[in-house]
């Protein structure tokens, strides 16, 4: 059936909406009466009493994202039970273009230039988030409370004239609305370049619209209400990359989440997205805790088990070949030279300005790369193109071979190419390397944790962890090449720094929250919540976590007592 939808456009369009339609109005969303119906005492008399507490906003926006609507009406209601007044913020179709729309959804992409989502997405995104809130007896504020008239004619005008050459690095009031902006249409389109698209410049314009919408109307909403925190997904994009661009300007505690590999984990940050702050971390979290022989147990079950994701609801590829030696006969690897692994991500994935990046785009990498390789003919480089080029949400419009083959139609016989839906393990495959290069992937977190070196030339989160080789410049990027082959792997001490952050990273990082069950299909999960009373302070580790991040500014990681509890927990672990 996925195949069937990917060649026909219109009948994955039409599909998608009425996917949406049945999810809003039968089972994507919490059923909050149920839930409250345990003790709605206890619930009327904590939202009494968080009158004129600290105030959060829930501010993710766009009410079609399920998954979104039902882990903040968790938080909401948690926050509430801790003496916070909460309010949720969300969108009643004053946006011209956001974070729900794509090319995919439109066959003909001059409707969505001509009319935007209102004729069809808007339909049923704001009143399933606006019903759950209501349920909860939340204050709701809608975007087109919050914006004037002039506004709109005035985000208006400057969409139709900033030269759309300069809208990527648009600056209004100190704040970065075009970096967003360009982020957004990138992903509408799922490409790293909007210059192949001929629709490129009019889907820009309406996502610069949308975003100084989203700037004006929330600009105005945190300085009148007073919020102490906004929490939202992402951190990137439209509207939410602009929400927190506004609250940080504002003074307000940003707060972001992201769901996490594992099942019913998420992982949250302060102050900016994800992206950033798992580059950016201190290290104290992980770095002086040695890992005792049942965390170690427990790391190398789980690393084993990412083969095929079985504790994991963001699956990629399912390999059907893991045989190393099988493998290397496939692709013709040569066993007497070594082989340098390179792994690619999605091109349009989190577009955004890093400066540490050593090249400015991952396709000028792996070009760039390739040619350095040429030179090399005592090396063979092995490239894995992301599965998730294929397999990802939405499907990458521009995939890396296709702009590989443009600047290099024929590749140096010592580069060979495994594309993105071919059955090979990456992991088996990586094991045949002397040494792993990656731009943006996650990959270096499991790579480093089994010895293997690696190279970053981007935003990977392995960067700045003191474990791998990390290049800020293309000069220096092309220095640490010219000393490959790596002499040996990591050696034992690095080799244990590595899996304290691994640990790190998929224990402690990695939140649980037992009352939310992973589901097949679209949403991902949903509320299991038996009793009104699994909210409360001291009945959930993760949610404490999550409570306390978000009111006292404390880390979003869990402590090690607690995480081993939350994996002995019978829910945790399904």
């Amino acid at each position: 059936m996925r195949h069937a939808i990917r060649r026909s456009p219109r009948l994955w369009r039409v599909t998608r909406l009425l996917r949406r339609w049945y999810h809003a109005r039968f089972d994507a969303y919490p059923d909050w009466p149920a839930a409250l119906a345990s003790d709605p005492a206890s619930w009327q008399s904590a939202k009494d009493t968080a009158q004129g507490g600290p105030r959060v906003l829930m501010a993710t926006a766009i009410g079609a994202y399920a998954h979104a609507i039902t882990l903040e009406s968790v938080v909401a209601a948690a926050l509430t039970f801790r003496g916070a007044e909460v309010h949720a913020l969300v969108c009643d179709g004053a946006l011209p273009a956001c974070a729900e729309c794509e090319a995919s959804l439109y066959p003909n992409v001059s409707k969505f230039v001509a009319h935007g989502p209102s004729r069809d997405l808007c339909r049923d995104c704001m009143w399933p988030a606006e019903r759950v809130y209501a349920q909860l007896g939340l204050k709701v504020h809608r975007y087109s409370d919050w914006l004037t008239a002039d506004e709109r004619i005035e985000a208006r005008r400057i969409a139709r004239t900033v030269p759309v050459g300069e809208i990527g690095t648009f600056v209004l009031d100190g704040l970065a609305i075009g970096e967003q902006a360009h982020a957004g249409a990138l992903r509408f389109f799922a490409t790293g370049s909007l210059e192949s698209e001929a629709a490129a410049e009019p889907v820009l314009r309406r996502y610069l619209e949308a975003a100084l919408l989203t700037t004006f109307a929330s600009r105005r909403l945190l300085r009148t209400i007073g919020f102490s925190s906004a929490v939202f997904t992402h951190g990137i994009y439209v509207p939410w990359g602009i929400t927190g661009e506004v609250a940080r300007r504002e003074g307000v505690h940003v707060v972001t989440w992201n769901v996490a590999y594992r099942k019913r984990r998420f992982i949250f940050s302060h102050d900016d997205t994800y992206h950033h702050t798992l580059m950016t971390e201190s290290r104290e979290h992980w770095e002086n805790t040695a890992l005792s022989a049942t965390q170690d147990r427990e790391l190398t079950k789980y690393l084993s088990s990412r083969r095929e994701g079985l504790f994991d609801w963001i699956v990629f590829h399912r390999a059907r070949r893991q045989d190393p030696e099988e493998i290397g006969r496939r692709i013709g690897l040569d066993r007497a030279r070594p082989a340098i692994g390179l792994l690619t991500n999605v091109t349009w994935d989190a577009q955004l300005h890093y400066p540490a990046n050593a090249f400015p785009s991952m396709v000028e990498w792996l070009v760039q790369t390739c040619e350095y390789f040429a030179t090399r003919p005592d090396l063979q480089l092995v490239i894995r193109v992301h599965p998730a080029e294929i397999s990802g949400f939405p499907p990458s419009r521009q995939p890396v071979l296709r702009e590989l083959q443009k600047r290099l139609p024929r590749l140096a016989p010592n580069i060979l190419v495994v594309p993105p839906e071919s059955d090979i393990s990456t992991y088996a495959l990586m094991s045949l390397c002397n040494a792993a290069i990656i731009y943006g992937t996650k990959m270096g977190v499991e790579l480093t944790s089994v010895g293997l070196p690696v190279i970053v030339a981007g935003e990977a989160w392995i960067r700045n962890k003191g474990l791998t080789r990390d290049a800020s410049t293309a000069a220096e990027y092309f220095r640490i090449l010219a000393e490959l082959p790596c002499p040996e792997r990591l050696g034992s001490n690095q080799l244990a720094r590595a899996r304290q952050y691994a640990y790190h990273f998929f224990f402690n990082r990695m939140i649980p929250l037992p009352f939310i069950e992973p589901r097949a299909g679209y949403p991902i999960y949903r509320l299991k919540l038996d009793r009104i009373q699994q909210l409360l302070p001291g009945a959930s580790p993760g949610l404490d976590t999550i409570c306390d991040g978000i009111l006292r500014r404390r880390p979003f990681v869990m402590h090690a007592a607690d995480a081993q509890a939350a994996e002995l927990a019978p829910a945790a672990g399904a």
